[in-house]
């Protein structure tokens, strides 16, 4: 008779929760270590050639180990997805700490997003790349070499924006947002629903390319390339693009949370 691989894993599930079994523990870290390297794929799409995907994949493998040992069956949310935030919270806090952006870079991300919610309040719209520029006293082909290093800057858990400028303590696990029966936090619950709709008003101000690059590569998983395949592109085009929503994105989440001035 043939293994039943669902069967297995819910066996482990069991003996790993119940037991505390290490050997349990590890026949599920085997079973879902795919997870970490599709993640890890996906995020190398926007680092420099210097960062080694296997480096980024053994980073992971702590963050599935601590989905494994935190996750709650009973709450009836699917692992897969769960543990996908939690391997590409593990990798990118790596990736912070060994702090392999150029301070000036990151300065420059800032000097982007104050721009553009600057521009933003005064134009009553989305500016445009030529008015973002002269905002920020560079030239459009400056401002294109800017983007293209601060494509580097944009690896980010797309959850992760919900919190953008909070204490590490204070950030919200948006799954811990899924209502649960037995705990029901109103107020937890309502800044969910808050910071959801101000993300989904900054994803619709977004200009049409920049909102189609935003769907296909958090909603439907396509990489930079496969994107690029559908709009025509270059892959470093749509790594701009990728760049350019992701900045504004925050930049309109910190000024909803009072870190930049709104008009």
């Amino acid at each position: 008779m043939r293994n039943d691989p669902k069967a297995d894993l819910a066996a482990a599930w069991e003996s790993f929760k119940a037991d505390d079994d290490i050997r349990a523990r590890d026949r599920l870290i085997i079973a879902y270590s795919p997870l970490v390297k599709y993640v890890a794929g996906r995020l190398s799409s926007g680092l420099p050639q210097t960062v080694d995907t296997a480096d980024l994949v053994s980073y992971g493998i702590f963050g599935l180990i601590d989905a494994i040992e935190k996750f709650d069956p009973e709450r009836g949310i699917k692992f897969e997805t769960y543990a996908i935030a939690r391997i590409k919270g593990a990798i990118i806090d790596e990736l912070r700490a060994m702090d392999w952006v150029p301070r000036s870079v990151r300065s420059r991300a800032r000097d982007f997003e104050a721009a553009y919610i600057a521009l933003e309040n005064r134009f009553k719209r989305v500016p445009s790349d030529n008015e973002i520029a002269r905002e920020m006293g560079v030239s459009s082909q400056e401002l294109r070499a800017i983007l293209t290093k601060l494509s580097y800057t944009s690896v980010i858990s797309f959850e992760e924006m919900w919190s953008s400028g909070a204490d590490h303590d204070d950030r919200m696990d948006p799954f811990g947002s899924i209502p649960d029966e037995t705990a029901d936090d109103p107020v937890h619950m309502l800044e969910s629903a808050e910071l959801k709709e101000i993300l989904a008003g900054a994803i619709d101000r977004l200009p049409d390319r920049e909102k189609t690059v935003i769907a296909l590569y958090y909603y439907e998983g396509l990489t930079l390339k496969e994107i690029g395949s559908v709009l025509g592109v270059t892959e470093s085009r749509v790594s701009q693009m990728h760049t350019k929503a992701v900045l504004r994105l925050r930049a309109r989440l910190h000024a909803a949370q009072g870190f930049l001035p709104v008009g």
